[in-house]
């Protein structure tokens, strides 16, 4: 036997040093580090810049989710969800949907789920940062920056090389590292899905009328648009146009931005009398093949893109979070290699199947509201009149989107 072969099979009979490695410090990738870390797994999180800080002075992010009750719990156990709360947050009781082609509506109530709200507008930058606050004191050990370079898998653990020539080896790969995902890329893991030639144009807005802590979206024949709840009693808005509307309307004055937002919300909450700086993020629909390599899953943007229609997208990804910490627990305390593939099958199809009926269902919403046909309309304002006027499927919906 050579001395190589020989060395090579010592190194796959070592135990790797750690557990889990994760490729990507975002929401998703971070707080995948700090469930496994709080669960007693080994962890080091992979990071290629730090997450900016957030301070209650600076202006608030343009970037904002919807989260769910679903990942509010999760961020509870894991103990950050009250210093993210307690930050600023906007919550949000209510959800009045309606269509402009057909005059549809549909409304949703936290009290028809016996619930105090039905989620929380939260800015992206103060949960990164929070969860970043935490991943050192939980023992997660944070590489950053640092960026992977390549990685090796065999029967002994995942061998995960960096840019700067050291390496790290561990039992599993977790690929948090985004939509373009270079790790899924390099497991030759292909996509499914379609670009939708659209863009969200985000801003925050004041309004003449309060927001009454409700989430209100229209749906226009370009594409919906969004009013959600911010703690300083503004709304941020997401408003999907095709790209060269968006174009335009990033290139307005501010004093027609705001009227082109009254317009287009049917001067609901009154006239719109300031904005803040404006953003636009290209949408589209993606779907991984797979969510399983050797020794690595796909977590997060790098499994899944779904269209912000529905304010899910991260929801998922913090779904996707729940089931691998589960998933590793249910593995090691039955004894078993928590990076073998019996155990991140188990994983890979539950969260794909989930995420693949999401990810299609949004786009189904997105198709039918998009229609270009006059015809169509008073069927969609049909169906929204009888889901509206159906408790039980109302309710059905709401806590499916609420993660219950």
């Amino acid at each position: 036997m050579s001395a190589t072969a020989a060395t090579s099979r010592t190194r796959r009979r070592r135990a790797p040093a750690l557990d889990v490695v994760v490729a990507g410090g975002g929401m998703a990738g971070a707080t995948a580090a700090l469930a496994l870390a709080h669960e007693g797994f080994t962890v080091a999180i992979i990071e290629s810049r730090e997450p900016r800080p957030w301070q209650a002075k600076d202006e608030v992010d343009l970037r904002v989710v919807a989260l769910a009750p679903s990942s509010a719990r999760l961020l509870d156990t894991l103990g950050v969800w009250s210093t993210i709360r307690d930050a600023r947050v906007g919550p949000y009781r209510h959800m009045h949907v309606w269509d402009a082609g057909s005059g549809g509506t549909l409304d949703f109530d936290a009290c028809g789920l016996q619930r105090g709200t039905l989620g929380w507008i939260v800015e992206n930058r103060l949960v990164q940062h929070t969860l970043w606050q935490a991943l050192a004191p939980a023992g997660v050990r944070c590489l950053c920056p640092a960026q992977v370079e390549d990685f090796t898998a065999d029967d002994g653990g995942v061998r995960v090389d960096l840019a700067d020539g050291s390496s790290l080896e561990a039992s599993l790969l977790v690929a948090a590292d985004g939509a373009a995902s270079p790790l899924r890329v390099r497991a030759g893991i292909g996509t499914t899905g379609r670009d939708y030639a659209q863009r969200g144009v985000v801003a925050h807005v004041r309004t003449q009328r309060p927001h009454g802590n409700t989430a209100w979206q229209r749906f226009l024949p370009t594409g919906p648009i969004a009013l959600l709840p911010l703690a300083d009693g503004r709304c941020s808005i997401v408003w999907t146009l095709p790209e060269t509307q968006a174009e335009a309307m990033l290139a307005l004055s501010d004093t027609a931005f705001c009227e082109a937002v009254g317009v287009a919300t049917d001067f609901r909450l009154g006239l719109v009398s300031e904005t803040s700086s404006r953003g636009a993020f290209p949408l589209r629909l993606q779907l991984a093949e797979r969510y399983m390599s050797d020794r690595m899953v796909l977590l997060g943007d790098a499994a899944h893109v779904v269209h912000p229609l529905a304010g899910q997208g991260v929801n998922l990804g913090l779904r996707d979070v729940a089931e691998l910490r589960d998933t590793l627990v249910a593995a090691r305390e039955g004894g078993r290699d928590i990076g073998i593939g019996t155990v991140l099958r188990r994983y890979a199809r539950r969260r794909r199947s989930a995420d693949t009926l999401d990810a299609r269902v949004f786009d189904a919403i997105e198709h039918v509201f998009m229609g270009k046909s006059a015809a169509f309309a008073p069927w969609r304002g049909l169906g929204m009149r009888i889901l509206d006027h159906t408790d039980g499927a109302k309710r059905l919906f709401a806590r499916h989107a609420a993660g219950i």
